[in-house]
Order: structure tokens, then C-alpha cells, then sequence
């Protein structure tokens, strides 16, 4: 685990550590190791997606546990998606949504204030080619870059930067995922997905902080299945991002994957992904 930057006084001058997880169901991942890993982390921030819980049907001290300010936004149905925020420092303001009539509720998005920045946890859908959850991912994706423009927009007139974390379910390069050629007609990684979140990058002028602090490696992965050894093997996609502007990027000292150090020892299918931002 990397040094912290602990202590949320230090946000304002933007030495904070963040970090994100897909946590796939967080009352599971509770009995597996999740307790053990939040007692230990340094992070000033943690974004959580796939929480699948309402915040009354966790134990205290993985919902609500002492020296943490948590927001949840659980999804209307019950069971599935859910995304959290918990922080430090108490957040001087929190938005659950982006204002989609149709995602609002989806347990999608959540979003909170701290000095000189804004950070965000998203679960983008994961869709499947061919069904209606693809055609749902496509609407999700339209609406919410419209959402990202007008973030950063915001966030520059107030002098604010902002880092958007979570699983984005799509693998932007052939870098981001070990079996490529396999994939290239799998959701995840249509070719519409990824200029989609080129778009996002090269148009909206987001930046991906861990590709750019690792910009000629394999991965890092940050999801593997359950099924076979793709954990052993480290067959993997890099699903999960920070996705900071350009201010906040370039403030970025160190970023890395928390893998595991075997397949039974994982509380997740995804590993937190930890990103220090430095003065």
C-alpha cells in the first residue's frame, strides 16, 4: 500500500489519495476482506461501485464506519448497482445523479464537493451486445458526456479541478485488456464504446491518470473473471479508471492497481485502484 496523503485539512492545496472499487457487492465483499482493507488504507477518499446494498442493510462499520463522512445512492431496484462515496473530510456539498430523468435513480453516479475539488463515483452499465442492456449503456454514455462537459466547465469557472473514478465498463485501448483480438465484438470494447471515451478524453479534455502515469504498459489490469484462471494469469481488463482534469492530472506522482497477492485472498473481481495527487 502507498504512502497517504491523509488528513483532509491538506485538500486544499490538493494532496490527497483516492481510490476507487467495484466492490460487487459490498455485504460480501465485507465477509471476504473489505473490513480488514478500509481498516488499513491510507486513502483520504474512496469511490465505491456495485454496492448493491441500501445503506440500512450494512453492518456499521462497513456503512457508516468511524472517521469517514459516507454518502450512499443505492439503486431504485433493489440488488443492483449502487455506488458510494466515503471521505475524510465532511464534503462541503453532494449530489447523487447527473440530472438524467432515466439514470437519476440507478444508483449510477454520485458526486461530492471538497476544497479545490470535486470527486465522483460512476458506474457506467455494462451492457451486452445485441440486448437492451447495450442500447441502455449507449443512452447512459450520450447523457453523461454531455454531463462531463458541462462539469468541467463548471469547475473551471469556480477554480476547482475534478476526478471522475469508478468502473467505466469499457477498455479504451488494446492495452486495457489481455485478450483483445477476442474481444473486439464484446461490450466493452466495441469500437463505438471506445471512441466514445476518446471523446471524453481528447474532446472534453479529461485525461486517464493512470495510463498517463503508465503510458507503454500492458494494463494495469483491474478486473478479472471469476471463471478459469484469468486471476492467476493475469488475463485481465483495465475497466477501471480516474478520469481527472487536466489540473489534477498533472498533479498525479503515483498511481497503481491493489492486486491481490492470490485468486483467495480477492474480496472483489475488481482490485482498488489508488492514485496520489501531490501539490
Amino acid at each position: 500500500m502507498g504512502a497517504g496523503c491523509g488528513g483532509g485539512g491538506r485538500y486544499g492545496a490538493l494532496v490527497l489519495t483516492v481510490t476507487s472499487v467495484n466492490v460487487n457487492g459490498l455485504r460480501a465483499a465485507a465477509k471476504k476482506g473489505f473490513v480488514e482493507w478500509l481498516a488499513a488504507t491510507e486513502a483520504d477518499v474512496l469511490c465505491l461501485q456495485e454496492v448493491r446494498a441500501e445503506p440500512e442493510q450494512l453492518p456499521a462499520g462497513v456503512g457508516d464506519p468511524e472517521g469517514w463522512h459516507v454518502v450512499h445512492a443505492p439503486a431504485a431496484a433493489k440488488g443492483r448497482a449502487g455506488v458510494s462515496l466515503y471521505t475524510r473530510a465532511e464534503p462541503e456539498r453532494v449530489r447523487i445523479g447527473f440530472g438524467s430523468e432515466e439514470f437519476d435513480g440507478s444508483g449510477r453516479y454520485v458526486e461530492a464537493d471538497l476544497p479545490g475539488v470535486t470527486v465522483a463515483s460512476l458506474y457506467l452499465p455494462s451492457g451486452e451486445v445485441g440486448t437492451d442492456r447495450q442500447d441502455e449503456k449507449m443512452r447512459f454514455m450520450a447523457e453523461f458526456l454531455e454531463y462531463l462537459r458541462g462539469l468541467r466547465v463548471r469547475a473551471a469557472e469556480d477554480g476547482r479541478e475534478v476526478v471522475v473514478c469508478g468502473d467505466w465498463n469499457i477498455a479504451h485501448r488494446e492495452a486495457d485488456l489481455k485478450n483483445w483480438r477476442a474481444n473486439r465484438k464484446s461490450s466493452g470494447f466495441l469500437p463505438e464504446e471506445r471512441e466514445w471515451l476518446g471523446r471524453v478524453f481528447e474532446e472534453v479534455g479529461y485525461v486517464d491518470v493512470v495510463r498517463a502515469l503508465h503510458p507503454d504498459v500492458e494494463g494495469p489490469y483491474s478486473w478479472w473473471s471469476y471463471r478459469g484462471r484469468a486471476f492467476d494469469n493475469d488475463s485481465g481488463w483495465r475497466i477501471d479508471y480516474h478520469v481527472a482534469t487536466e489540473g489534477l492530472a498533472r498533479r498525479a506522482v503515483k498511481g497503481w492497481v491493489e492486486r491481490a497477492a492470490s485468486h483467495g485472498e480477492r474480496w472483489s473481481d475488481h482490485a482498488p485502484v489508488t492514485v496520489v495527487y501531490g501539490e
